[in-house]
């Protein structure tokens, strides 16, 4: 189902301030009323879309999980079925919009409906190896969960709300508002119908209470910076029997000394010789697992990569690995002997009519060369 961008809902900027927000929805909400139009279903739309906008908005966690992965960020929350709904869930919000609460006119007190708890979020922060191999983390998050004294209720043990004596239960008022008649929220009871006459004391007759909650989150191999683990359950508890939100485990990977990643692919750079990279070289390169030989052929130059196939990060729910890549990186000595300059200059003698611009050829021979003279200085040396 495609929804419209929340910003462009309430006709504000990205950067809008939490009161030019509120400003914007309470002009959309006192235009699409149902009160103001009744039996008008595209206006019924709007009034929910709105609401379901500032809801996400006018709250800093939720805007910022928005802002950074839209409509999946918030995984529904702020949705609502009816202007009913709206009603239920916002009787506060109108009050403090209006000055009183604005609902809908059926004569009935707001059902204390089952409401979904929020999600929480976590930053975890692992190891390049545990990204890399996966691992089990546990973790301590706190968390509002329902009370176990009253169960969510809110009133006390042994007790239960009573019929709120202000609109003899049915949650409702009536109000004048010019030249037509709202009915409006009771400010006695909110608009449920009912007054908890007993708080419940564990949790002061908010139905919840905080604790601490420690969890195994699962890390899957593969896992980069940013990805999103989503734990179900483990948000915060419903409201008045209402399921559970979900927990988002957002992960940071720290870096490595040995390998860099780009995607799933990783990079490692290995130096040898000016020697070796002209005669060639079997050389010893690191993985995730053991140590691998590559075959590094006559004339490699530096900056030239080899790719090890299936050698790099495995990717996330799935049995195929990226690859490694190793780039050489070719040493240039310093400190020559005078032994080792007259090589060089007998080399560059050698090869002085040959076009300098054939790399790959003048350093096959200057490696043949240096590692000839090389082995009989050290022959003689014996």
């Amino acid at each position: 189902m495609f929804r419209r961008d929340y910003y462009e809902v309430l006709g504000v900027e990205r950067t809008a301030s939490h009161e030019e927000i509120k400003r914007s929805y309470r002009k959309l909400a006192m235009e699409f009323h149902p009160d103001r139009n009744p039996g008008d279903s595209e206006a019924e739309v709007k009034f929910k879309e709105a609401a379901e906008a500032y809801d996400i908005l006018r709250d800093a966690d939720k805007r910022a999980r928005y802002d950074r992965f839209g409509h999946e960020g918030v995984n529904g929350a702020g949705a609502f079925n009816s202007a009913d709904d709206v009603f239920s869930h916002f009787g506060d919000i109108f009050s403090d919009l209006f000055g009183f609460g604005m609902g809908a006119t059926t004569g009935r007190g707001r059902r204390k409906r089952p409401a979904q708890g929020a999600d929480l979020r976590y930053n975890l922060s692992v190891s390049f190896r545990q990204a890399a191999k996966g691992d089990s983390v546990n973790i301590r998050i706190p968390r509002n969960q329902t009370c176990p004294e009253c169960k969510g209720s809110m009133a006390a043990p042994g007790t239960s709300p009573e019929k709120c004596r202000h609109c003899g239960g049915t949650g409702q008022v009536r109000h004048n508002q010019g030249f037509f008649q709202l009915s409006v929220p009771c400010p006695v009871c909110r608009g449920l119908g009912e007054v908890i006459a007993s708080p419940c004391p564990r949790c002061k007759a908010s139905g919840q209470i905080q604790e601490m909650r420690e969890l195994a989150v699962h890390i899957p191999a593969g896992v980069d910076s940013g990805n999103r683990l989503r734990v179900r359950g483990e948000g915060e508890g419903g409201l008045n029997g209402g399921p559970s939100g979900d927990l988002y485990v957002v992960i940071n990977v720290e870096e490595d000394d040995t390998f860099s990643r780009e995607g799933q692919n990783l990079f490692v750079t290995r130096e040898i010789t000016f020697v070796q990279a002209a005669l060639g070289e079997k050389l010893s390169v690191p993985t995730l697992d053991e140590d691998i030989t590559l075959d590094v052929p006559r004339g490699t130059q530096s900056g030239e990569m080899f790719r090890v196939p299936g050698r790099g990060l495995p990717y996330p729910g799935r049995k195929d690995s990226g690859d490694l890549l190793v780039e050489i990186k070719v040493l240039i000595p310093r400190g020559l002997t005078e032994r080792q300059e007259e090589i060089l200059r007998e080399f560059a003698a050698i090869d002085a009519q040959k076009p300098l611009n054939k790399a790959k050829s003048f350093i096959n021979k200057f490696g043949r060369a240096v590692g000839e003279k090389l082995s009989s200085v050290g022959k003689s040396a014996d």
